[in-house]
């Protein structure tokens, strides 16, 4: 199972009786599923059906969802105003009386007075209503599988991303797990010098108390428990990329647990080399956190 992003793209056109329509849908990332539905005026009916079935296979991102729609003949019927013609005519008659105009006026001329002939949107049945309403949600299913393709093209390219950069943590946790500054002998010896330094200062220890502080201080500089749970967060994540059901939010959360403990090993270390790995681990992680936020 591949992951979804939440970044895409589709078109769908259609062709219902003299209707000729194109969904378009656009998705960018966001923290839930938020839908905007434009679609033309006439048209509202749709809304409802129309937001359910992107409910239904959309989890999350900002989307844009557009109707364009036309007519062939633009359901509109021609008539004729035969009082208006009555009395465009007759005032045409008393024009070439003022004037002393001798040619009749022109049918053209006459037609194309305002008012004189109209149109008008022929009524839909509601059987011819339902129909139409039918195709576009049929339209709206293939823009909407298309965009999930699209979705999941994208989110193919960003799981190799991010199985790289797992990958990455994980030499990174094992280098900070076996560095010479962890091992008992590099432990003992830093503690050593640290004794003889203070030894220098001519104030005396007590020898017991000493050992009680010098254990306290090596338990708190050691790191294994954050290694231990990097550990465990990498298997979970890995286990993720393997789900069939969206998991941005839980990625979200991964990665900030990631960044807490690289941030703990960071204060914790008390060597350049686990330093240095730290701030590896840091660098890493932060390409990770922006990643999973295109996580569907």
């Amino acid at each position: 199972m591949t992951l979804k992003s939440m970044t895409g793209f589709a078109r769908a056109d259609g062709v219902h009786g003299d209707a000729r329509w194109y969904w378009e849908a656009r998705s960018v990332n966001g923290r839930s599923l938020d839908l905007r539905l434009r679609l033309p005026s006439g048209l509202e009916r749709l809304e409802i059906a129309a937001r359910a079935l992107c409910q239904e296979k959309l989890a999350r991102g900002n989307c844009t969802i557009n109707l364009s729609l036309k007519r062939e003949t633009g359901g509109m019927e021609i008539s004729l105003n035969e009082t208006a013609l009555a009395q465009a005519k007759a005032v045409a008659a008393r024009a070439q009386v003022l004037t002393g105009h001798k040619k009749p006026p022109r049918l053209d001329t006459l037609l194309a007075m305002r008012g004189v002939v109209e149109t008008v949107e022929g009524e839909e049945s509601e059987e011819a209503q339902a129909a139409l309403t039918h195709a576009l949600l049929a339209g709206l299913a293939e823009v909407l599988d298309r965009l999930v393709s699209a979705r999941e093209s994208e989110g193919e390219r960003l799981q190799l991303v991010i199985e790289k950069q797992l990958a990455v943590i994980a030499r990174l946790v094992e280098q900070a797990s076996s560095a010479s500054a962890r091992q008992p002998e590099a432990l003992a010896a830093r503690l050593r010098e640290q004794v003889a330094r203070l030894a220098e200062t001519g104030v005396n220890f007590d020898p017991e108390r000493l050992h009680q502080e010098a254990v306290l201080l090596a338990a708190k500089a050691d790191i294994q428990e954050e290694l231990d749970r990097l550990r465990a967060h990498i298997a979970a994540a890995n286990e993720l990329l393997e789900s069939s059901q969206p998991a941005g939010r839980k990625f979200e959360f991964l990665a900030q647990e990631f960044n807490r403990e690289a941030n703990t090993i960071c204060s914790k270390a008390a060597d350049l080399e686990i330093s240095r790995t730290g701030l590896e681990l840091k660098t890493v992680i932060d390409q990770l956190r922006e990643q999973v936020q295109n996580i569907e």
